[in-house]
């Protein structure tokens, strides 16, 4: 059959919102074809996770930054509003494609979505073609030795390291423009991503700049000034040594590969940098291990991965939920953690597993709610990555931290933020306390507190549990839950 070199060919963007280093939208190009962008808000296919509130804000700007960088070249970003089966036929027949080009995704959802659509398109006469570029490698690549998949990280991460990896070569895109016989596209704007009443991102802009050019940049800045004390640096939350690259992976705006990529040239290039960017690569892996996990495991983010754990009695409600949302737990350093992602949408990872802990193993309340929490409120809220680390931390999941790891947020405050510096940024009414007392301000004699202008609880909590007896009756119920 020969083909029509005129016939446009659709580059459905996804969770890939970038042009260089993108497998599907390489090949597009390389058909000689005409290549015509869209991306479809899809809040109406089912079983999915409706994208949270700071995922929507990042969205919004990242297709901003796209749309940006695809008029550069010629074309235009088409934005509609549906489900891709209906959107993405109409699309094809209005403009004359047969050829849809998308990257895969691996939510369950997801999956599913690219099967009725590969069937349904397939009836127009129109071909859906998926390509490889979210993660490092693909997860069926990824098995051990008896052909199953990993449930530890370890040789999991040995398996990958083995592994060639593969970078798209440079191709130079060119956007056509949408015919005139389409239907106009949505704005932007009519989709509503960002808050308004009230407006609780209104100083985000100062902490994030979405989109590709801001990924790339902000992965260089970290390569040449930051890496250096990561192995160390990155426990320790007032610091500046951690990527913050994990909105950018999730929303595709840089290619992993080349993240690990620029990495291990890193290493190479100041062999004083290499365990640095080794362990810099092995972040990476866990993000690939996640993934590797909801797409052989798909109930990850419903259902404990160790059976066992179902039966474990979550006596905590909805008091206790909502003082740890508003940081309102009379910890300090859970209580910094808390009010840092409500105001920027990010919270630095040390920080994650300590008021993780204490939500599951102090206030005894279910992963899943914090999960749900975090899936709102998070800019990088990645389905996987929170599934997963919500599991290991409350002890159910693979490659589980031991259900006797409580973390005491009092000393971990105290080796992590010793001077303070996180803690006074974010719980600013102990900012006059000294050091001594500050991750533990219920401690502090009442000469101290009048002098710091502070009276507890008038203006901050007492501790919301005692730290002993919390961690006394979740042992027990760890304890319990294992001679069941």
């Amino acid at each position: 059959m020969t083909m029509n070199m005129t016939m446009p060919v659709i580059y459905w963007f996804r969770q890939d919102l970038r042009l260089r280093d993108l497998r599907g939208l390489n090949a597009a190009v390389a058909s000689g074809r005409p290549v015509l962008a869209c991306y479809i808000l899809d809040d109406e296919s089912p079983g999915q996770w409706q994208m949270g509130g700071a995922s929507r804000w990042w969205l919004h700007h990242s297709l901003a930054s796209l749309a940006r960088d695809i008029a550069e070249t010629g074309g235009q970003l088409y934005l509609a509003r549906g489900r891709p089966e209906t959107v993405l036929a109409r699309l094809a027949q209005q403009s004359g494609a047969d050829l849809v080009c998308c990257s895969r995704q691996y939510e369950p959802w997801a999956r599913q979505l690219e099967e009725r659509l590969h069937t349904s398109l397939a009836h127009s006469g129109v071909e859906l073609k998926r390509y490889g570029g979210s993660l490092l490698w693909e997860p069926e690549a990824v098995c051990s030795l008896a052909g199953t998949p990993f449930k530890v990280f370890t040789p999991f991460w040995r398996k990958c390291r083995d592994l060639p990896l593969v970078l798209e070569p440079a191709i130079p895109v060119r956007f056509a423009a949408w015919p005139d016989e389409c239907e106009s596209p949505d704005e932007l704007a009519d989709w509503a991503l960002l808050p308004t009443t009230p407006d609780w991102a209104h100083s985000w802009n100062t902490f994030w700049q979405p989109g590709e050019k801001a990924a790339h940049d902000k992965l260089a800045a970290f390569l040449g000034e930051a890496v250096g004390d990561y192995d160390i640096g990155r426990n320790y939350p007032a610091r500046s040594n951690t990527s913050r690259l994990s909105a950018h992976l999730h929303f595709g705006e840089i290619a992993p590969a080349r993240v690990l990529h620029a990495a291990r040239q890193a290493g190479l290039a100041n062999p004083a940098l290499q365990a640095e960017t080794e362990k810099f690569a092995s972040e990476l892996g866990w993000r690939e291990f996640s993934h590797h996990l909801l797409f052989h495991f798909p109930t990850m983010p419903e259902q404990a991965f160790k059976a066992d754990f179902s039966a474990f009695p979550w006596v905590g409600g909805p008091r206790e939920l909502r003082a740890w949302q508003q940081g309102r737990t009379g910890y300090p350093i859970v209580d910094a953690g808390m009010r840092e992602l409500w105001q920027t949408g990010y919270m630095h990872n040390r920080v994650r597993m300590v008021v993780a802990s204490f939500l599951c193993k102090h206030l005894l309340v279910d992963w899943r709610a914090g999960q749900r929490w975090f899936w709102d409120t998070l800019v990088d809220a990645d389905l996987a990555n929170n599934a997963c680390g919500w599991q290991w931390v409350a002890g159910s999941g693979a490659d589980a931290a031991p259900y006797f790891r409580i973390f005491n947020p009092t000393t971990q405050g105290e080796k992590f933020d010793k001077v303070g510096d996180y803690v006074r940024r974010w719980v600013p009414e102990l900012a006059a306390l000294p050091d001594r007392w500050l991750h533990q301000p219920w401690e502090a004699p009442a000469q101290v507190l009048q002098a710091a202008g502070i009276a507890l609880p008038a203006h901050y909590p007492l501790p919301i549990v005692d730290h002993r007896d919390a961690r006394n009756a979740a042992l027990a119920a760890y304890a319990d839950l294992r001679t069941l």
